[in-house]
């Protein structure tokens, strides 16, 4: 997704940012806040936001980003 939005820049700016924005989200879930409890009740935007903090979701946020770095490397090497 981040590559969608950031289509002219290059790949390692993509990868970071994708990575910034989980890591964001991630901590977030650490703070106990009325509004941020009120979205984290709301039935699809748990699905975004998530419920509870969890460090090994930071791992798989680093190795999904950069499977999908790796993917987009191979194939912007095999269309060119």
């Amino acid at each position: 997704m981040a590559r969608f939005f950031l289509v002219n820049s290059s790949k390692r700016k993509a990868l970071l940012f994708a990575i910034g924005i989980c890591f964001g989200i991630e901590f977030l879930q650490l703070v106990d806040n009325p509004v941020l409890n009120g979205i984290r009740n709301h039935k699809y935007l748990r699905l975004v936001f998530g419920q509870g903090f969890l460090w090994t979701d930071l791992i798989a946020y680093c190795v999904g980003a950069s499977i999908a770095w790796l993917i987009d490397t191979r194939i912007k090497r095999s269309i060119t």
